[in-house]
């Protein structure tokens, strides 16, 4: 039984290589037509551009003391995160409509300099298209619903309820977009695509500047709140204490030689008041000089390891690879037919 299995297993290579080679005429017809067609398609598709950004943010200071923290994130686990928002989740942020939103109004202007606008008009204006896929596109807008929300420009996007033109535009460049987060170091790492080197380069800049800003706010929020909250309370006891004063002021030089006592007991409660004023004035005074040094403790800084540099050399698409993968696949898929039909002769 075992024998007739290895019998039945086994395949004979030559023969099948003689069944090939008579149809190698079919082949050479395949392999014309898929040369052509590829080079048809591939050829008119756009060049892009890659740039690479990479920054290592700042950890609390009872983060970097804690050894056994850092070396548990050598083994991939992140013990540090007090805050809601810690390295791991920032690629989170650039599928936030919000995040993708707030990058339509950087300015970019092409490497030729022929055009400069904002990023918005650029994305939904000016890209290059592969001719061959207007037919395509064509037909989705015969099957696309009516959109009645619609918007002027980058300052009537509403990242709540868009219009379906601005969710493409939207969709579109969060491909172009990506970041990613090194579990070990978590240095962060921002990669943008696009057609223009220059814009590319520029993108890159500007989202991670835009990152570190939300960043920033984040982090801050609290201490940033406590700071006004000080500062107004402050200036509420500094115009109580100025108007107590020049009271007091006034009402000793109207009585001067005054020897009464209802005025020696008035200025003494005046003069009271206007101590407590001026305890309450320096201590909130104290305070406030607390949530300033606070709020600069909670300002994460960021090291930038790798700056954007407009790339020289494009990234794609990779036209001879294109053309030889496809020759692979239309290599294998018509073997399989022609051995198909050679089994079906010989049943």
């Amino acid at each position: 039984m075992e024998q007739q299995n290895t019998e039945r297993a086994y395949i004979d290579y030559s023969k099948v290589f003689k069944a090939l080679w008579g149809k190698r005429r079919l082949m050479y017809k395949v392999w014309g037509w898929t040369f052509i067609l590829a080079c048809i398609w591939i050829l008119p598709q756009p060049r892009y551009y890659t740039c690479e950004v990479k920054l290592a943010p700042e950890l609390n200071g009872e983060d970097m003391d804690n050894g056994f923290t850092r070396l548990a994130s050598q083994f991939g686990f992140n013990m540090m995160a007090q805050d809601a928002i810690y390295p791991m989740l920032y690629p989170e942020l650039f599928g936030s409509p919000e995040f993708i939103v707030g990058l339509y109004g950087i300015r970019v202007t092409t490497r030729d300099g022929e055009l400069s606008t904002d990023y918005y008009t650029y994305m939904k204006s000016h890209q290059k298209q592969n001719p061959l896929a207007w037919p395509l596109s064509q037909i989705k807008k015969l099957f696309a619903t009516d959109d009645t929300m619609t918007v002027g420009g980058k300052e009537g996007v509403n990242a709540f309820m868009m219009s379906r033109k601005d969710y493409d535009l939207m969709s579109q460049i969060m491909k172009t977009i990506s970041c990613s987060v090194d579990k070990k170091t978590n240095v962060i790492t921002i990669n943008v695509k696009d057609q223009d080197p220059l814009v590319c380069a520029t993108m890159a800049d500007s989202v991670k500047t835009h990152l570190q800003s939300f960043i920033i706010r984040y982090r801050t929020s609290k201490a940033a709140e406590d700071l006004v909250h000080y500062q107004q309370l402050r200036d509420s006891i500094e115009a109580e204490y100025i108007v107590a004063m020049q009271a007091y002021g006034r009402f000793s030089d109207a009585h001067r030689r005054n020897p009464l006592q209802s005025f020696q007991s008035e200025r003494e409660k005046m003069e009271n008041d206007l101590t407590l004023k001026r305890n309450s004035l320096a201590a909130i005074e104290t305070q406030l000089q607390t949530a300033k040094v606070k709020l600069q403790e909670k300002t994460p800084a960021f090291t930038t390891l790798k700056s954007a540099i407009v790339p020289v050399k494009p990234a794609g698409p990779k036209r001879m690879i294109f053309v030889a993968l496809m020759m692979i696949l239309s290599t294998i898929a018509t073997s399989i037919y022609i051995l198909r039909i050679i089994i079906k002769e010989t049943i």
